[in-house]
């Protein structure tokens, strides 16, 4: 126990004490815990020793756990650390903190070790290990030490930026405040999770206070951990698994289970239910027994973690724009409810797509009370694929049927069947509308396309706002001060309103020269405004990665608007290039057209189809200048571009309306070139085919090492490019460089310029 004094004094065994006696040294103890917090997290300055901290701790949890209405009360070991700022800081990884890949069926974690066996060249015998790991629902945190302390916690955010929670992690128990024998630097990542019990616990608490009691878990956990006052994260039980790391100054070990290993020698907590696996055969085997075993762990989890154990090879799997190539997580089968259907609605999104969104009784489906489900499409409220065959044995979905919903993770929720049996008598078959709901135009679906959509472009309000909302988004132009609420407020303004883009590029004209001021508005004062003002200005400058995603055209994602920006350089060249390549691109779609009908015509007939004369016959029919042929397919080569996205950046450029309203954007803003990956590299700015059989790498690492050293991929020979890397078995792309002139070197002289 704690003399009066402050020194520790060794109590008797806990079995001896009376429940009185108990309190009066849980209150003691309680009060020398508190001191040695502050002083060690607050001042900077320990007055016990770790030994006697680590003596205290334990004693307590001796007590609490035979007089567990003490611990009810909130337990004292974890009322430590300073409160934070007013609002968190922001945190930008010195590592980025990737989201996983998904797999739910069998056959996928089968295609996934088939990816990873390709990628690297290794046959279906190689040996090649894998861990398996519970996937923990709770949130992730990111650990700094260095020099053993511990000196930053963060949260993952998007992945790049996340929140400064360093004084609330500092509560955790199982986070240790410092560490031997570890690296210099070592950022420890893992999940703060809370138990079932403590969480019950937690809720009984919450609710004797009359305070709100949590919906699950997860919920319990991040909302503990993301509390403003330390305070609070500290009464809360909150523990901590360690799995992975970020930014290392030496190795933690050669495999990744070595690296758990070193992390549990180290203090952390690691779970034990992690095992290496030989092969799919022994993951799937490891995912069922941690599925039957699931009710028995006493926290929540939603899956297993496959990873490639060798961390040479995770090395040289790398990334992919979001997710890691060498692991993916194995979910458990969504959970299931039955509810409802009340109604459906139609969404109308930028792109125009009408989507039906069901409107159900409320239930609570995994945790969480869902009301709302998405419907897909009109083929799937039709019960049947855009092919035409039956899905759920071709049972259709009406309001008013008991619809069957399932949720996975944090996936929006689906309705997956119907209970025939409970029909409503009055019951009719759902007539999808062909019109728009939002502006009255047609709504039209495209051949082989399986979303219905609106004609009305931007004069739809619906697809201006979320436009609007897509071009101020984190990737795009990121304006802060303007985002979806704001934009919502703007758009129905009728005084300063932004309809289109470069609206918001003439705000503060607009707005010096107006009788009603936005410092004057709900929501604006004099300095928000001119901190709007500001943060517009600031964005009048944009990479032409950033541009090209900003203008929500659809299939065009971040990752190819960078293969855009990349590829072209600059904005006036793509423009041109588009615009030169738009007679071909009409032809394709004849030939798109064509092709279509001659499937329909075949199948009908009972003959083969004769795919490439039609497709050849409607381009020859469209007469396409050689030099639009050209620019179509230096277009569709562009490595991760392809026809369809081709089509779709053609017909946003082509299209009237569209193009003027990107034309008056284009005219505020200075568009920046994009950089070189590696300014340094000996092949940084160059592009580079690969041709024929490579025999050292795949020639999907062969790509991305090309890329990470800031070359340019390119799928076929040109005048632009700079070199070709011929193994054996090269064909058309060979005597191409040699017409050209293009440089041609085999795999040896590749590995010998870029360094091995």
């Amino acid at each position: 126990m704690v003399a009066k004094d402050g020194s520790l004094v060794h109590g008797g065994p806990v079995a001896d004490l009376s429940a009185a006696a108990a309190r009066a040294e849980w209150t003691a103890l309680a009060a020398a815990v508190a001191r040695a917090n502050r002083a060690y997290h607050t001042e900077d300055a320990p007055e016990i020793s770790d030994a006697d901290y680590d003596a205290l701790k334990r004693r307590l949890a001796r007590i609490e756990a035979r007089f567990p209405e003490l611990a009810a009360e909130g337990s004292p070991t974890a009322e430590v650390g300073a409160a934070p700022s007013e609002t968190f800081a922001k945190v930008r990884h010195a590592v980025r903190m990737l989201s996983l890949e998904n797999a739910f069926e069998t056959d996928e974690i089968r295609d996934f070790d088939d990816r990873i066996r390709k990628y690297l060249n290794l046959g279906p015998d190689a040996p090649l290990a894998y861990t398996a790991e519970p996937k923990i629902d709770g949130l992730s945190l990111s650990l700094r030490y260095e020099g053993g302390r511990l000196v930053q916690a963060a949260t993952r955010g998007d992945g790049e930026t996340g929140e400064n929670v360093t004084a609330n992690a500092r509560t955790i128990a199982d986070i240790p405040q410092t560490i031997a024998g570890a690296p210099q630097v070592l950022e420890v990542r893992g999940e703060v999770y809370m138990s079932h019990d403590d969480f019950a616990r937690l809720n009984e608490r919450q609710e004797t206070a009359g305070d709100k009691t949590f919906a699950n878990p997860r919920n319990a956990a991040a909302g503990s951990l993301r509390q403003l006052d330390a305070a609070i994260t500290a009464a809360r039980p909150l523990r901590f698994f360690a799995y992975a790391w970020g930014e290392l100054s030496a190795p933690l070990a050669e495999t990744q289970m070595g690296a758990v290993e070193r992390l549990s020698a180290l203090g952390f907590q690691t779970n034990p239910a992690t095992r290496i696996c030989d092969g799919p055969a022994a993951l799937v085997a490891a995912y069922r027994e941690i599925e039957d075993g699931r009710a028995l762990l006493g926290y929540d989890i939603d899956g297993v973690v496959y990873k490639v154990n060798d961390l040479a090879l995770q090395a040289r799997l790398g990334f992919r724009s979001t997710t890691p190539r060498w692991a993916i997580a194995h979910k458990f089968p969504a959970e299931l409810a039955w509810t409802r259907l009340e109604a459906i609605d139609i969404q109308v999104g930028r792109t125009g797509a009408l989507s039906p969104v069901a409107r159900l009784l409320p239930v609570t489906v995994g945790g969480v009370v869902v009301s709302n489900a998405t419907l897909h499409n009109e083929d799937y409220i039709a019960g049947r694929d855009a092919r035409g065959n039956p899905i759920r044995d071709g049972k259709d979905i009406r309001p008013g049927d008991w619809v069957q919903v399932y949720r996975a993770g944090d996936v929006i929720p689906k309705v997956a069947d119907v209970d025939l049996a409970r029909r409503p008598a009055d019951a009719v078959p759902y007539v999808f509308p062909t019109v728009c709901p939002e502006c009255g135009s047609d709504a039209v679906r495209e051949e082989g396309d399986s979303v219905r959509r609106c004609t009305g472009g931007l004069i739809c309000p619906a697809q201006a706002v979320e436009k609007l909302k897509h071009f101020v988004s984190r990737g795009a132009f990121d304006i802060e001060g303007l985002g979806a609420k704001q934009i919502e407020m703007f758009f129905a303004d009728a005084a300063l309103p932004i309809r289109e883009p470069a609206d918001i590029f003439t705000l503060r004209t607009r707005d010096e020269a107006g009788l009603t001021r936005l410092k004057n508005r709900e929501g604006f004062g004099e300095k928000s405004a001119a901190n709007l003002f500001a943060a517009i200005e600031d964005r009048r400058s944009i990479p032409l990665a950033r541009l090209i995603f900003a203008l929500g055209i659809r299939h065009v994602g971040e990752v190819a608007a960078r293969d855009l920006a990349r590829h072209y350089a600059g904005w006036d060249a793509l423009v041109a290039s588009v615009d030169l390549a738009r007679p071909a691109a009409l032809a394709h779609r004849a030939a798109d057209a064509a092709e279509a009908r001659e499937r329909r015509a075949a199948a009908d007939e009972g003959r083969r189809a004769r795919i490439g004369e039609a497709r050849a016959a409607a381009i020859a029919a469209a007469a396409v200048p050689p030099a639009s042929m050209a620019a179509w397919a230096d277009l569709v080569e562009t490595d991760g571009i392809g026809p369809v996205l081709a089509l779709s950046l053609s017909d946003a450029l082509a299209n009237p309306q569209e193009r003027s309203g990107i034309d008056r954007l284009t005219a505020h803003l200075t568009v920046l070139p994009p950089e070189a990956q590696v300014a340094q590299s000996p092949v940084a700015g160059k592009t580079v085919v690969f041709t024929g059989t490579l025999e050292k790498m795949t020639r999907a690492e062969a790509k991305a090492r090309a890329e990470a050293l800031g070359a340019k991929v390119a799928g076929s020979v040109s005048a632009r490019t700079d070199l070709v890397v011929a193994g054996p078995g090269a064909g058309s792309k060979a005597k191409d460089a040699e017409r050209l002139g293009v440089e041609i070197i085999d795999e040896d002289a590749w590995l010998r310029l870029i360094g091995g």
